[in-house]
Protein backbone atom coordinates (compact mmCIF):
# COMPACT_ATOMS: atom_id res chain seq x y z
CA UNK A 1 0.00 0.00 0.00
CA UNK A 2 1.37 3.24 -1.19
CA UNK A 3 1.43 6.15 1.45
CA UNK A 4 -0.14 9.39 0.49
CA UNK A 5 1.98 11.91 -0.97
CA UNK A 6 1.99 15.36 0.89
CA UNK A 7 0.73 18.53 -0.36
CA UNK A 8 3.84 19.51 -1.32
CA UNK A 9 5.65 16.09 -3.09
CA UNK A 10 2.02 16.07 -4.79
CA UNK A 11 2.70 19.70 -6.17
CA UNK A 12 6.03 18.78 -7.23
CA UNK A 13 4.70 15.93 -9.08
CA UNK A 14 2.21 17.36 -10.65
CA UNK A 15 4.36 19.99 -12.17
CA UNK A 16 6.61 17.47 -13.22
CA UNK A 17 4.19 15.73 -15.33
CA UNK A 18 3.03 19.08 -17.03
CA UNK A 19 6.66 19.38 -17.90
CA UNK A 20 6.50 15.96 -19.58
CA UNK A 21 3.19 16.58 -21.35
CA UNK A 22 4.72 19.78 -22.82
CA UNK A 23 7.59 18.28 -23.74
CA UNK A 24 5.34 16.47 -26.41
CA UNK A 25 3.74 18.94 -27.91
CA UNK A 26 6.18 20.40 -30.91
CA UNK A 27 6.61 24.01 -32.50
CA UNK A 28 5.38 22.43 -36.35
CA UNK A 29 8.38 24.87 -37.71
CA UNK A 30 10.98 24.18 -35.57
CA UNK A 31 11.50 20.18 -34.61
CA UNK A 32 12.01 21.20 -30.67
CA UNK A 33 8.81 21.23 -28.21
CA UNK A 34 7.99 23.80 -26.64
CA UNK A 35 8.94 23.83 -23.75
CA UNK A 36 12.79 23.18 -24.80
CA UNK A 37 11.92 26.24 -26.95
CA UNK A 38 11.33 28.46 -24.19
CA UNK A 39 7.55 29.03 -25.01
CA UNK A 40 6.54 28.21 -21.60
CA UNK A 41 6.88 30.91 -19.50
CA UNK A 42 5.20 29.89 -16.26
CA UNK A 43 2.89 27.42 -15.20
CA UNK A 44 0.87 28.05 -11.96
CA UNK A 45 -1.50 24.95 -10.34
CA UNK A 46 -3.99 26.72 -7.56
CA UNK A 47 -5.25 24.36 -4.35
CA UNK A 48 -8.39 22.91 -6.80
CA UNK A 49 -6.27 22.09 -9.41
CA UNK A 50 -6.75 24.51 -11.92
CA UNK A 51 -3.65 25.39 -14.22
CA UNK A 52 -2.72 28.25 -16.13
CA UNK A 53 0.19 28.22 -18.20
CA UNK A 54 1.46 31.74 -19.45
CA UNK A 55 3.29 31.25 -22.49
CA UNK A 56 3.90 33.24 -26.06
CA UNK A 57 4.55 31.99 -29.84
CA UNK A 58 7.65 32.25 -31.56
CA UNK A 59 5.97 35.39 -33.32
CA UNK A 60 2.82 37.14 -33.60
CA UNK A 61 1.98 36.10 -36.90
CA UNK A 62 2.84 32.02 -35.96
CA UNK A 63 0.73 30.07 -38.14
CA UNK A 64 -0.44 27.77 -35.39
CA UNK A 65 -1.19 31.01 -32.96
CA UNK A 66 -5.12 29.70 -32.85
CA UNK A 67 -4.66 25.80 -32.61
CA UNK A 68 -1.38 25.43 -30.30
CA UNK A 69 -2.81 26.87 -26.85
CA UNK A 70 -5.70 24.39 -27.27
CA UNK A 71 -3.47 21.28 -28.04
CA UNK A 72 -1.73 22.69 -24.96
CA UNK A 73 -4.96 23.08 -22.89
CA UNK A 74 -6.40 19.66 -24.22
CA UNK A 75 -3.20 17.34 -23.36
CA UNK A 76 -2.21 19.12 -19.81
CA UNK A 77 -5.98 18.61 -19.61
CA UNK A 78 -5.35 14.61 -19.58
CA UNK A 79 -3.53 14.59 -16.73
CA UNK A 80 -4.95 13.19 -13.88
CA UNK A 81 -5.95 15.82 -10.71
CA UNK A 82 -6.15 18.79 -13.29
CA UNK A 83 -9.69 20.05 -13.68
CA UNK A 84 -9.27 22.79 -15.59
CA UNK A 85 -6.37 24.09 -17.97
CA UNK A 86 -6.39 27.75 -19.38
CA UNK A 87 -3.86 28.83 -21.46
CA UNK A 88 -2.21 32.71 -21.94
CA UNK A 89 -0.85 34.17 -24.74
CA UNK A 90 1.86 36.61 -24.29
CA UNK A 91 4.20 38.81 -26.14
CA UNK A 92 5.85 40.11 -23.44
CA UNK A 93 8.79 39.85 -23.40
CA UNK A 94 9.16 38.73 -27.23
CA UNK A 95 10.01 35.33 -27.73
CA UNK A 96 14.11 35.38 -28.90
CA UNK A 97 16.77 32.38 -29.33
CA UNK A 98 18.05 33.43 -25.74
CA UNK A 99 15.21 32.17 -24.13
CA UNK A 100 15.89 28.42 -26.01
CA UNK A 101 17.24 25.81 -23.42
CA UNK A 102 20.57 24.50 -24.28
CA UNK A 103 19.00 21.07 -25.64
CA UNK A 104 17.42 23.15 -28.02
CA UNK A 105 20.40 24.93 -29.53
CA UNK A 106 21.87 21.72 -29.35
CA UNK A 107 19.18 20.04 -31.24
CA UNK A 108 19.08 23.34 -33.79
CA UNK A 109 23.05 22.93 -34.65
CA UNK A 110 23.09 26.47 -32.99
CA UNK A 111 26.25 25.60 -30.82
Amino acid sequence: MSTPLDPVEQSSALGSQIVAVLKTIYDPEIPVDIYELGLIYDVFVNEDYDVKILMTLTSPNCPVAESLPVEVEEKVGTIDLIKDVTVEITFDPPWTQELMSEEAKLELGML
